[in-house]
């Protein structure tokens, strides 16, 4: 090899090993502040660190999702039920003032005598007085009966009016039970789940009983329900994947109202809402998902926690989980323990949000 061509060889190993020695160290170095970001997808486990079972998570999910359908069909029930009472509360004002004509009618009846044909038609003195008399009991006669259609018309539409009042309790009723029963799946399924996996440290109260900055309702349907959703919009997270607009709607609102740490939602691989773009992980630390939250890093996602649950029903939340414990709609805060017991399946590093 001539000596000039040996040299830039040379020069080329020699400039290749630099290369790699700076990637090296530049991995082993501890991060610094200017680099949040690919500190954060480091930080951000992707091997499904949610804490418990897929099965768990169905179940909380089917349960919520129940509970949720059960109230809307409450509530829906519970209107109509108002609307016959007002229309059943008319008709009877209605019904007490026709059987009052009626009873006019009646009584004039009885004073005076039926109103006889003849009698009034015969009892003229010309032709023209003769077609007024019989124009005019035309039209008593037509009043008359009238009169008495109306009075039963009114009295088949209470009958009709009362039936239905009657029909939307025993819907109330039948979307309670099953309101009940949805709260007893979840809690059962999570009564489950903390035998066979309990935390390490004892549950602690999450607070949210502050007031929390009120979020933009989610669009719905004419009848309240929440339109059918699919993964269809980009994640603006570094999870880079799709989410459905309503958790796109939920994310946007936090941030709105000041919570704009780093954020995770799309997840393939994984069971639960992540994968169908339903959920999110808010970290509770600046930079991604560390060890427990403490000091502020533990208020934050307090105060993160409380937002998402006073403004559940604006952002179709299915539960929220923090700090060893979830926020079910139809239970409230309950105890949740992570099956490997580590800050991410505790959640005691970042709250957890799934929407419906």
């Amino acid at each position: 090899m001539p000596a000039v061509a040996l040299v830039r060889h040379r020069a080329a190993r020699v400039a290749a090993l630099i290369i790699v020695a700076l990637t090296l160290s530049a991995g082993l170095a501890p991060a610094g502040p200017a680099v949040a970001a690919p500190s954060a997808r480091q930080n951000a486990v992707t091997d499904d660190p949610e804490g418990g079972t897929p099965a768990l998570r169905a179940d909380l999910e089917a349960a919520s999702k129940g509970y949720l359908d059960a109230k809307r069909a409450l509530a829906e029930s519970v209107q109509r039920q108002q609307q016959l009472t007002a229309q059943l509360k008319t008709t009877r004002v209605e019904h007490a003032e026709h059987t009052e004509l009626v009873e006019q009618i009646a009584d004039q009846a009885y004073r005076t005598g039926p109103l006889r044909t003849a009698s009034v038609l015969l009892d003229n003195t010309s032709p023209a007085d003769f077609l007024d008399r019989a124009a005019a009991l035309e039209a008593v006669v037509a009043n008359e009966n009238q009169t008495l259609r109306e009075l039963q018309e009114i009295q088949e539409q209470i009958t009709q009016d009362t039936r239905a009042v009657e029909a939307e309790i025993i819907e109330q009723r039948k979307q309670e039970a099953l309101m009940a029963k949805r709260k007893q799946q979840a809690e059962k399924a999570l009564t489950v789940a903390n035998e066979q996996a309990r935390a390490a440290a004892a549950p602690t109260n999450t607070s949210t009983t502050q007031n929390s900055t009120s979020a933009a309702p989610a669009p719905r349907n004419p009848d309240g329900s929440w339109p059918t959703e699919t993964c269809s919009v980009n994640d603006p997270t570094p999870a880079d994947g799709c989410i459905t607009p309503r958790t796109l709607h939920a994310l946007n609102e936090a941030k709105a109202a000041g919570f704009t740490r780093y954020v995770s939602c799309f997840r393939s691989g994984s069971s639960g809402e992540h994968p169908k773009g339903r959920a999110c992980d808010f970290a509770a630390q600046p930079d991604g998902f560390g060890g427990d939250a403490t000091g502020g890093d533990r208020t934050y996602g307090n105060n993160l926690a409380a937002f998402l649950v006073d403004n559940a029903d604006q952002l179709a939340v299915l539960y929220v989980i923090w700090y060893r414990q979830i926020w079910l709609p139809s239970s409230g805060w309950q105890s949740y323990s992570g099956a490997a017991g580590d800050p991410s399946s505790d959640h005691t590093n970042h709250v957890h949000l799934s929407v419906y």
